[in-house]
């Protein structure tokens, strides 16, 4: 999850928060998270614009960008009409409970975590069968593995606070491209960490 901050001027806002359930089941849509992401990195732009970029009918692409719209996650940007009107993301990032004691919302919060979890499954294979094509230093560079540590739960948060103050520095080349160094490419770091349930508990003595 990440955590709220000033948005610098002409930015849109850091974060958006979702907490309604109607809200957390409206995004968990894989149509609607992937045009979400998309606007954050190449928007804005309109729906005939989202349709090529997923695929989907105009019409499709329009009513999803509505219902985005409606929970707070996009907005219409200036100049055009119609399906010809531009659309913007209102913020960098996507934030939602990591717990909630109200069955509805964990409930939502559990469908949302998986839509999200699948789109990251599903672009992490599509770019796994290209990766030969990027240039070897790249390919190098690139990370994937695991890791099982025994950690408590105090722990594991505060492990999470310093890998994000790692990545603190570079959110700002995002929206300004200036701050990019030469051959500066995007980059998705994946942070996931869970309890694995399929290794047995070990008993106190």
């Amino acid at each position: 999850m990440s955590e709220n901050a000033e948005p610098r001027p002409g930015e849109p806002c850091r974060v958006v928060s979702l907490s309604d359930p109607r809200a957390l089941r409206a995004y968990a849509h894989p149509t609607r998270i992937a045009l979400v992401g998309l606007l954050r990195r190449s928007g804005p732009f309109t729906a005939t614009r989202a349709a090529e970029l997923t695929g989907e009918s105009v019409a499709s692409c329009s009513y999803h960008l509505r219902i985005l719209a409606k929970y707070g996650l996009v907005e219409a940007a200036e100049g055009g009409q119609g399906r010809e009107k531009p659309w913007q993301a209102t913020a960098q990032f996507t934030d939602w409970p990591g717990y909630s004691e109200e069955p509805s919302v964990a409930e939502a919060v559990g469908a949302l975590n998986a839509a999200v979890l699948e789109r990251y499954f599903e672009r992490m294979v599509r770019v796994q069968k290209m990766r030969h094509l990027l240039p070897r230093e790249w390919q190098e560079a690139e990370q994937f593995g695991d890791t099982v540590l025994y950690l408590t739960a105090d722990e594991l948060a505060a492990l999470g606070e310093r890998i994000r103050d790692l990545l603190n520095p570079y959110e700002a080349r995002h929206s300004d491209a200036g701050l990019r160094p030469e051959g500066a490419r995007p980059v998705d770091i994946l942070r996931i960490a869970f309890v694995d349930r399929e290794y047995p508990e070990e008993s106190e003595e």
